[in-house]
């Protein structure tokens, strides 16, 4: 027996199908993967996200403890609300985990992080805190999370808020939230399509869940949650980057605020990999010849072999796409390793899909 979401006993009670993930009991499907993910691309779903991590940090020594524990710099969040994506890394450029940091006002902080890596990340966290006096770093046990996400997504949300909310909710831009007293509402997602991602007290969330459902929200599982974020381009902590790699060679080099002099962790071991010269790119493949693209198939080029990170059949564009690390300066098409069989795929540049639109050829040359 696994851990349980509040939310379990909705799941069980949808007939979801439940596996267990990093220790969790959680919904992989509700009967088709498929459906799911085109109700997202096309309307909207719901998914339970509550097994990610939230952390609120706060005191004097907030900021600064943010910065020198992040990647990305929070010095760039002036407005209450606004969201952050960053790489938290260890000495060596590795990345210990990807994160979302929100500044919700002066000395007050909300990260949230992944579940799989819940322990090791708080120990992480609580190890940097030391050297920081004025500091709070409390993991928030008692919040749980529901990501409503679609085309649709908003429409159908807005209406089960309080109207006091209504305003604030209705004025939020991309990358930013709303805090009240019961709830912490920000339009931020996981899966290429616009949306909120709702935390609130866990007692409180399968009451949300359930009014979602009356008001036509289909929920979704984590099938389709990683499909549609592979089409998005978004990377999956454990897959497509880890601490055996760093930011540079898994395609989050733009998320490196390195133009300052601000010291973080992991920065010399990046300015190191620099001055050696990055040797590995982070791609998409479009699968040119019938088969399907997974995880850890060797990828075959003229300058080296590279792997696949995450591969799926893509619902959307009805073929079957990857991302992979593979040697600098290779362009065209490279040769995929499938059961002892070379399969032909086109390097294209992520994301394959955005708010439901391809961005991509399906001839294999970019848009």
């Amino acid at each position: 027996m696994g851990q349980k979401t509040p939310l379990y006993q909705c799941h069980v009670d949808a007939s979801a199908k439940m596996v267990d993930f990093f220790g969790w009991d959680m919904p992989i499907n509700y009967g088709s993967q498929i459906k799911e993910h085109e109700a997202v691309r096309d309307d909207c779903g719901m998914f339970d996200v509550s097994h990610m991590t939230v952390v609120d940090i706060s005191g004097g020594d907030a900021k600064a403890y943010l910065q020198y524990l992040l990647a990305n710099d929070v010095a760039k969040l002036t407005v209450n609300g606004k969201a952050l994506y960053s790489c938290m890394l260890d000495e060596n450029g590795g990345v210990i985990d990807d994160l979302i940091a929100y500044f919700l006002r002066e000395q007050h902080y909300r990260v949230v992080i992944n579940s799989a890596t819940r322990d090791k990340d708080l120990a992480w966290l609580d190890r940097q805190a030391k050297n920081f006096a004025d500091l709070t770093v409390k993991w928030r046990d008692d919040v749980a999370m529901i990501a409503v996400q679609g085309p649709n997504a908003r429409t159908r949300a807005m209406p089960l808020f309080a109207d006091y909310q209504h305003e604030a909710i209705a004025r939020l831009q991309r990358f930013q939230a709303a805090e009240f007293d019961d709830c912490f509402v920000a339009r931020t997602g996981y899966t290429g399509e616009d949306g909120f991602e709702i935390m609130m007290l866990a007692g409180e969330i399968a009451d949300l869940w359930n009014r979602l459902r009356d008001a036509g929200v289909p929920p979704c599982g984590l099938g389709a949650r990683d499909t549609l974020r592979l089409e998005a381009g978004m990377n999956l902590y454990g897959a497509d980057m880890d601490e055996a790699t760093s930011p540079l060679v898994s395609g989050l080099g733009w998320t490196l605020a390195m133009r300052d002099e601000r010291d973080f962790v992991g920065r010399k071991a990046l300015e190191a990999e620099l001055e050696a010269g990055v040797h590995h790119q982070f791609v998409g493949l479009l699968l040119l010849d019938k088969g399907v693209l997974r995880s850890h198939l060797k990828v075959v080029t003229a300058k080296g072999e590279g792997e696949i990170t995450s591969g799926s059949y893509s619902p959307t564009l009805k073929r079957s796409i990857a991302m992979a690390r593979i040697p600098a300066d290779v362009s065209g098409t490279v040769e995929v390793e499938v059961r002892d069989k070379l399969l032909r795929a086109e390097i294209v540049k992520l994301p394959f899909v955005r708010e439901g639109k391809v961005m991509i050829n399906l001839e294999g040359n970019n848009k």
